[in-house]
Parts: C-alpha cells; sequence; structure tokens
C-alpha cells in the first residue's frame, strides 16, 4: 500500500500546485519582461508549484565541452539498450583520439544525471560513457529480475560495448560492483579489461568506521527491510506489478540526514524570489529540480545490497559469489587502482573505499593509488569546484599514465 499511499497524496496535490503554476508571476523572466517587483504572493506560488517529485530522467543539457583550444559540441547517443539501463555515449567530433571511460552511476534513487558536472569535466580529455539507469516502475515485468549480479553483468557488458583500452570510473554505491566486474573480467583475461579503474567514495568495506548509513541498514533484520520499505508498482505503469524500493522513500532518507540544511535552502530561496534575487534563486532551484527526480529500484537489487554489501560485506570477507563462483580481487593484475576519498564524507566514511588496495593484493605498488580530499564532504569528491581542480586531475593523471 506504500506507493498507492503516495500516489493518491500526490494525486490529490496536483491541483493546488497547477493553480499556484499559473496563478503567479514568472519570477524567473528578465526584469526587462517583467515590470513589477515579485511580492510575497508570487513568492509563495512558487514555493507552492514546486512542492513535488518527478520520476522521469531530467537532461543532461551538455551541448558543448572545451577540448584543447576550442569548443566542441556534444550529442548523447545509446550505444546500447538494455530493459533496464543504457549505455550512453557523449559523442564528439575530434582529430585526436580521447581514452574512453565508462562513468558508473550509482542506482540508490536518482538519476545518472546527478554526476552531470562529473562527466562535464571528464569530457575535456576523454571518450566519456555513462550508465544511464533506467526507473524500475517503467521496466514490464516481462523484462524478469535485476539483482546485484545482474548490474554486474551490466558494466561487464558495457566495457565489452566499449572495448579494448576502455577505462572505468564508480562513483559511491557501484564501486562493490565495479571491482567485482574488473575481477570477473581480470579472471577471464577479457580483452575489454579496463586499463584504469576508479573508485570514488564507495563501501568497499563497511566494516571499517560505520557511518549513519552503515547502522541504518544494520539495525535491522532484511526482513524488516522487505516488510515495511518494499512495495508494488500501481497500475497505472510500465512497470505495473513489480516490486520496487521506491525512491521517494530513498529520498526521505537522505534528507532525513541534514534536514535542517534543507529547510534553510528553501527558506533562502523563497526570500531570493521576494526579493527578486533570481540568478540566486536559480541555483536553489537547479540543484533541487536534480535532488527530487527520483527513480526506482528493483526490489531484488535493493534487498541483495542491504544484505551482501553492507550486512554482510561478502566482498571485503572473500566470500562473494558472481554467477556461482567465488569473486578473486586478487586476479586483478594489469588494472590501475585509484581511490578516492573525502575527508568529511558522512556517507561513506574514511577506510571503507581504500580497502580496496587489500583486496587487489595482485596489482605491484606503481598500480596503485589514494587521494583523500580534505574537507570534501561526499559529494564533493565528484561534484563541484573540489572534484574539478584537485580530483579530476589526480583521475586524469592516473588515466594518462596508462595510455
Amino acid at each position: 500500500m506504500l506507493y498507492q499511499m503516495y500516489q493518491m497524496q500526490d494525486d490529490l496535490l496536483a491541483p493546488m500546485r497547477l493553480f499556484a503554476r499559473y496563478t503567479r508571476l514568472d519570477a524567473f523572466a528578465p526584469p526587462q519582461l517583467m515590470p513589477l517587483t515579485p511580492h510575497a504572493f508570487d513568492a509563495t506560488m512558487e514555493m507552492i508549484a514546486r512542492f513535488r517529485l518527478t520520476h522521469k530522467r531530467p537532461a543532461f543539457g551538455i551541448r558543448s565541452v572545451p577540448v584543447g583550444h576550442r569548443e566542441v559540441a556534444v550529442r548523447e547517443e545509446v550505444a546500447l539498450d538494455l530493459p533496464f539501463g543504457n549505455l550512453l555515449h557523449f559523442a564528439k567530433d575530434i582529430d585526436t583520439p580521447q581514452p574512453p571511460i565508462l562513468v558508473v552511476a550509482p542506482l540508490s534513487g536518482h538519476f545518472a544525471t546527478l554526476l552531470r558536472h562529473t562527466v562535464e569535466v571528464l569530457l575535456r580529455d576523454h571518450d566519456v560513457y555513462v550508465t544511464d539507469w533506467k526507473n524500475a516502475r517503467d521496466v514490464p515485468l516481462s523484462a524478469g529480475s535485476f539483482g546485484v549480479e545482474d548490474h554486474i553483468e551490466y558494466m561487464i557488458r558495457f566495457m565489452e560495448t566499449i572495448g579494448p583500452g576502455g577505462n572505468i570510473l564508480a562513483v559511491c554505491q557501484p564501486c562493490v560492483q565495479a571491482l567485482i566486474a574488473v575481477a570477473v573480467m581480470s579472471a577471464a583475461d577479457n580483452p575489454a579489461t579496463p586499463r584504469t579503474m576508479t573508485l570514488m567514495a564507495g563501501p568497499i568495506d563497511t566494516r571499517e568506521s560505520p557511518t549513519e548509513v552503515n547502522d541504518l541498514a544494520n539495525d535491522h533484520g532484511l526482513d524488516w527491510f522487505e516488510e515495511n520499505l518494499i512495495t508494488t508498482v500501481p497500475m497505472r505503469y510500465r512497470g505495473a506489478g513489480r516490486r520496487v524500493y521506491p525512491g521517494f522513500v530513498q529520498l526521505y532518507a537522505f534528507m532525513s540526514m541534514n534536514m535542517n540544511r534543507h529547510v534553510d535552502q528553501h527558506k533562502k530561496l523563497f526570500n531570493h524570489l521576494l526579493h527578486g534575487e533570481f540568478a540566486k534563486a536559480r541555483r536553489i532551484t537547479e540543484f533541487y529540480d536534480e535532488y527530487f527526480a527520483v527513480l526506482d529500484l528493483t526490489a531484488e537489487f535493493y534487498l541483495e545490497t542491504i544484505d551482501r554489501i553492507f550486512q554482510n560485506a561478502e566482498l571485503a570477507q572473500g566470500t562473494f559469489t558472481y554467477r556461482g563462483e567465488v569473486v578473486d580481487p586478487g586476479a586483478i593484475r594489469k588494472t590501475a587502482l585509484l581511490t578516492v576519498e573525502g575527508g568529511r564524507d558522512d556517507i561513506c566514511a574514511l577506510g571503507q573505499t581504500a580497502a580496496a588496495h587489500d583486496l587487489c593484493n595482485s596489482l605491484r605498488p606503481h598500480l596503485k593509488r589514494h587521494h583523500l580530499q580534505a574537507n570534501a564532504g561526499h559529494y564533493g569528491v565528484f561534484s563541484g569546484r573540489r572534484w574539478e581542480f584537485e580530483v579530476y586531475p589526480v583521475v586524469r593523471n592516473m588515466i594518462l599514465a596508462m595510455e
């Protein structure tokens, strides 16, 4: 009933949001087109109109990037279309080939566009591909199930589509699956095994410095998560009948960790609108347009993630099996490893990602590197000024060194 209750509430509020949208002035219109200063009513209507979640992927909106000394157009192409996710390619027409890289986006309640700035920066020096995960509520039951091992298989298929000479960069939750995928490919001597593997703020070993997120995953047994957080997609959607972990539940969990900050940001938004500070208001609305775009996870993927990655740390303990075979990170011998952690990360704490170095015990020292980004929170590792000017140069140099 969880999804049905959410949907009923959303349907009841929809007319109010629609009324608010069409009874206000356009607060984001240029001043010359809006002679009247926005007032309290106008700002209030904007806040009401924004009281909603969306369930469709926002656009990446990356139209061009600087390459060398010129601006180069970027176009999005689907390189591989699979039921639960696409391999999205950001193609550029340039004369000199750039190192291909697969960016593995988190599958944790938000769309891959959460990594827009990550992709935009990488595009300057790389041929970028992204795992563009689909909303589980829009995937019909006929597509079958999608669990953690299917997620790993998708990564392997994506790397094979990219071909030899590629690189892989995983952000947050899929760092575990990325390491497993590279280990499986290395053991099979797969020609598409990536040259480098960058793991950023991911839970390789959740036993290291447990955070509030880790504690929440361990406070209850798996049955509790299934009974209280798993629900069924309503009949109006293509994935009707599919059991999912709803994106709106995950969003609430994320927001509850820093609720005061979110409340303060919306107070600032109201005041910016009230005083006609549209540029400042737009910075806040752009963030929350992305943050409030949520996608559902399949029940099997969510529950297996809780069980195998957070509660039992199977990879770190050497018990993770893929398609019936125990995964051995020691099979990785040629793929250079870079781990990145944020000094103020309250989601994936210090040591959890660096644990990959002990697991990849066959790699020679010159193929391993760890970067600790001081004063960076979880999102600061892969987005914002610290990512662009401090973390990214490390990533770029690691990839160039292996070319």
